[in-house]
């Protein structure tokens, strides 16, 4: 009897452990804002941008700011501390310096524990944990917005020779907490998607193995359980949009290594989301799920979360493009194909590594059906057409602001001569590209590693212009654009 009531009761337990849950997570999601951190407000930030928020915890009696290792250029890498608690959780962000979501994140969280609110919760956090947040561990990477430091490795595959500064630090770290959870905190490509579907992955997971045989223990079974909870999460505000890394062991790895060192450890990568270039929504979700998750762990909830939920969250795969036309008539030496064509945006940083402009490319053709778009446009009966160069010789940029746009392109103009080009004018603002007075067009070959750029027309009339990888409607004129290119 003893047995059956047990049973009878587990389900119950269970379903009340994670009812508690949705209250605090909805809550987060709604006061948001009150705990963003307005100075970190776009992708590429970088080390000064942190100082002084870190001099601000500096003077904060309830946090412990300590100066634990420098970078290459000699930057410093700051430890913040909060809590009291025998259980040990240390986050560790910017890795890479491109990919900084999580950085910005990390001070929303700390932002939420220093305020007055959540008073109950944050009690129970900072009585049962010790938190530790190492915010940016590759800032010279991220003084240029590149994914290596500044000896040129990967500080991800840099846990056994330990050559880097940055590398030793988190190693160092990592011993002297003897931390139980660590949260290793990335962004990934925003052109993965849950395997077979069409949703991107906003944010994909891994309890990294370690060994070959992907063995779970207690640490890495932790691990897992924890993720499920944190995909339970995200699944009630970008629903699909999860995905799971392989966990094929890679004995460099500092995940994989932290994890065999008997921390369970957490990989967090944020991805893509529609229409949110800046990564924003994504920064929130980090937010909420990783505080949401601390607040288990504080509890101690996650215990009972069955193991074999994790194996159900769908894997890591990379098939979307920013735009996928379907099924388009391309015409070739007297001949007519069907074709899709997968687009992607391309971002070109700007001098100072704090804004960026796009040079796209066609980055497949053929027969996509098991590819997919944050953009998808039914091309069947169009037919691409290559753009015109426009008759008049601007003598300036300024003329172009003379020029209807719109009608420049359904009259199938998709170039605009200049006579001078200013050397520091980068891309063209509007949505043609621009090209020198002696530059000649070459002939129009649709094929992969090509600007995209051409006309569908539909018996004999232009209804889309796609300009360096934007749609545009040419009936309403709508479209996403940010800029076009520049042809010498």
């Amino acid at each position: 009897m003893k047995i059956r009531l047990g049973l009878l009761l587990f389900p119950m337990a269970l379903a009340l452990c994670f009812a508690q849950e949705p209250d605090i997570t909805s809550e987060l999601y709604g006061t948001y804002d009150t705990y963003r951190e307005t100075l970190l407000g776009k992708r590429r930030i970088k080390h000064h941008d942190l100082q002084p928020l870190i001099a601000a915890y500096r003077k904060d009696a309830r946090f412990t700011v300590k100066t634990v290792g420098r970078s290459i250029e000699g930057r410093d890498l700051n430890l913040i501390s909060i809590g009291k608690g025998e259980t040990k959780v240390f986050l560790w962000s910017q890795m890479h310096g491109n990919e900084p979501t999580a950085t910005q994140a990390i001070f929303d969280i700390l932002n939420f524990l220093a305020s007055a609110d959540f008073r109950k919760e944050k009690e129970a956090i900072l009585k049962n944990l010790s938190l530790h947040f190492l915010p940016m561990l590759n800032p010279d990477g991220a003084e240029v917005y590149q994914r290596r430091n500044r000896l040129g490795i990967d500080i991800n595959r840099d846990a056994l020779n330990l050559q880097s500064p940055e590398g030793r630090t988190l190693k160092r770290v990592r011993d002297s907490l003897r931390a139980d959870f660590g949260f290793n905190l990335h962004d990934q490509s925003t052109y993965y998607n849950a395997e077979r579907t069409d949703r991107p992955a906003t944010i994909s997971y891994l309890a990294p193995a370690y060994n070959y045989e992907k063995e779970v223990n207690e640490v890495r079974g932790n691990a897992m359980k924890v993720i499920v909870f944190m995909n339970r999460i995200i699944q009630k505000y970008a629903e699909g949009q999860v995905g799971r890394y392989n966990d094929d062991f890679e004995p460099r790895a500092f995940g994989d290594n932290i994890q065999k060192w008997g921390t369970s450890t957490i990989l967090i990568e944020s991805g893509g989301y529609p229409e949110d270039t800046e990564k924003q929504e994504i920064r929130k979700l980090n937010y909420v799920s990783i505080v949401s998750a601390i607040h288990t762990i504080a509890n101690g909830n996650y215990r009972e979360i069955p193991l074999g939920e994790y194996e159900t969250i769908p894997e890591n795969d990379r098939k979307l493009f920013d735009l996928k036309i379907e099924g388009a008539t391309y015409g070739l030496l007297g001949q007519e194909y069907v074709l899709d064509i997968g687009i992607n945006l391309l971002e070109v940083e700007k001098e100072g590594s704090r804004d960026f402009w796009y040079s796209s490319r066609i980055i497949d053709q053929g027969d996509l059906s098991t590819y997919y778009g944050y953009e998808t446009l039914d091309a069947k009966g169009l037919t691409i057409t290559p753009g015109k160069v426009y008759t008049e010789v601007l003598k300036s940029i300024s003329g172009l602001q003379d020029l209807d746009m719109l009608s420049l392109l359904r009259s199938g103009y998709t170039y605009v001569r200049m006579e001078n080009i200013p050397a520091e004018t980068l891309e063209s603002p509007f949505p043609v590209h621009l090209v020198g007075k002696l530059f000649e067009l070459p002939e129009f070959n649709l094929q992969v590693g090509i600007n995209p750029t051409f006309l569908l027309e539909k018996e004999g009339s232009l209804r889309y212009a796609v300009i360096n990888g934007f749609l545009i409607d040419l009936e309403t004129g709508k479209g996403p654009f940010k800029n076009a290119m520049i042809f010498r």
